[in-house]
């Protein structure tokens, strides 16, 4: 447990300037790109851009060994924030150790196209594969916060249209509450280094484009059904807003009989497997999800 290293973080991203009032959602999200393209990428991938379920994607491979499967990934960036480049240092890190290439996915973003635009081009992905002739038991989900949100309500929806189920779901501090009922959203506020109840309202707002928050697929977390699921892996902070989201969908997971894997870690902030380098425990992480990913699919 590198309990300096967490502290040295927590401090750095404390001291990470802050808008004096509310900001446009272009610099929002060029704030976000700038702060992402901090993370190095690894050399150990490649990346091309492609096209999946009429969207643009990036397919990202790994230069080492190779194992099959296909990785689904789903960026973060509080819906309206982010793309595949953003997400791409933990892209890579995840294909690098586990061998398996993935296709990032660039989903439309609120506000321009509020939900459910992002959810249906996440449906339209996974079709596309599927009609690909790729096997769906050789495929896992995989996303970090918003996009975490997406691996879920991804296949609720799939569970939904008839399709068979992925392989897996890894969700890295998944946002799956847009009621924001979690006990953490009041608890960790000043402990969460990054994100604030006001700051989350807004964007929140932004990708609800007006609709009630308590439906399955704004709020998995309380409200979807799922029975029937694949293997989840949960990995979250204990610093952070969304803490419970990650709880309670693991519980309603355990109720409906679902293989899952809560992922806790102590004093590390929002997605802090992306920090590889920085913390420990976020190169743990990154091996701990890498080892679910090849063991779901396994013999393929």
């Amino acid at each position: 447990m590198s309990r300096q290293q967490r502290h040295a973080l927590d401090e750095t991203l404390r001291q990470a300037p802050q808008p004096s009032g509310p900001v446009s959602v272009e610099r929002m999200r060029e704030g976000f790109a700038h702060f992402m393209s901090g993370f190095p990428i690894s050399a150990g991938v490649t990346r091309t851009p492609v096209e999946l379920g009429h969207r643009p994607a990036v397919l990202v491979e790994p230069t080492g060994e190779r194992r099959s499967g296909t990785i689904l990934y789903f960026h973060g960036g509080s819906f309206s924030l982010g793309s595949p480049e953003t997400a791409m240092a933990l892209t890579a890190h995840l294909v690098e150790r586990s061998g398996v290439r993935a296709l990032s996915l660039d989903y439309r973003l609120a506000p321009e196209h509020p939900f459910p635009a992002g959810l249906d081009d996440g449906l339209a992905a996974y079709r596309g594969l599927l009609d690909d002739g790729i096997d769906s038991a050789s495929i896992v989900f995989v996303g970090d916060s918003a996009g975490g949100g997406l691996t879920v309500t991804t296949c609720v929806a799939a569970q939904e249209a008839g399709l068979p189920m992925p392989a897996g779901l890894v969700a890295f501090s998944p946002g799956l509450d847009h009621t924001r009922s979690g006990a953490s959203m009041f608890t960790k506020e000043g402990i969460d280094p990054l994100f604030t109840r006001e700051a989350m309202a807004r964007t929140g707002e932004l990708y609800l484009g007006g609709r009630n928050p308590a439906q399955p697929l704004l709020a998995p977390a309380i409200l979807a059904d799922l029975t029937g699921f694949p293997p989840i892996l949960l990995q979250v902070g204990t610093n952070e807003l969304l803490l419970d989201d990650a709880v309670r969908l693991a519980e309603r997971a355990r109720n409906a009989e679902v293989d899952v894997i809560l992922d806790t870690v102590a004093h590390v902030p929002h997605v802090f497997p992306a920090f590889v380098g920085t913390i420990d425990e976020a190169d743990e992480a990154i091996d701990r999800a890498a080892l679910f990913i090849t063991q779901r699919l396994r013999n393929r």
